[in-house]
């Protein structure tokens, strides 16, 4: 398991790098990127701010564990950004969050969210005015709009998150825009 985090490490190290020198292809995603390296920045932090003991905390039974809650981010921000922004077929098989240490959920995180940033950046206009129908409302979207609800679900489960931390008697991060 140490080899492939070191693996992981590597890759998400080399791709933020690389990110940092790139600009994106469409006046969309050169507005939307900003906007999503904040939010990104948010919840990186937020998965910081909760001490490893804790992240199997859960304020109810039927609440998925602190762990849970950044696992599941992490899964979602690229199975979103593949279905509905990428327009590829793909199911959930979110990874288990109790097998995880706080060190590669925050890992699992940052790969993640490298892959939506990539795709941000090198998504062309003719894809983003492509539309989509969301899998919950039946609404029609364009993939530029898709964007958003990645960014909107990614919020959710953070907020959620951050109550989790303030339940524990623990500051949040600032929440900075």
């Amino acid at each position: 398991m140490n080899r492939l985090f070191l693996i992981l490490l590597l890759i998400t190290s080399l791709g933020q790098a690389q990110q940092k020198h790139a600009t994106p292809k469409t006046e969309f995603t050169k507005m939307y990127l900003p906007v999503w390296l904040e939010a990104k920045a948010h919840c990186l932090a937020v998965a910081e701010a909760m001490p490893d003991s804790l992240y199997s905390y859960k304020p109810t039974k039927i609440s998925k564990t602190f762990g849970e809650q950044m696992v599941h981010i992490a899964h979602t921000v690229k199975l979103l950004t593949q279905r509905y922004v990428q327009g590829m077929t793909v199911k959930p098989n979110t990874p288990d969050a109790s097998k995880m240490s706080k060190k590669e959920i925050i890992e699992l995180l940052n790969g993640e969210f490298l892959y939506t940033t990539n795709v941000i950046l090198n998504i062309e206009q003719k894809q983003l005015d492509e539309t989509c129908v969301m899998y919950h409302s039946g609404n029609t979207v364009s993939r530029a709009f898709a964007f958003f609800y990645v960014q909107d679900h990614m919020a959710n489960h953070r907020s959620k998150s951050n109550l989790y931390i303030r339940m524990n008697n623990i500051k949040p991060p600032d929440y900075t825009w």
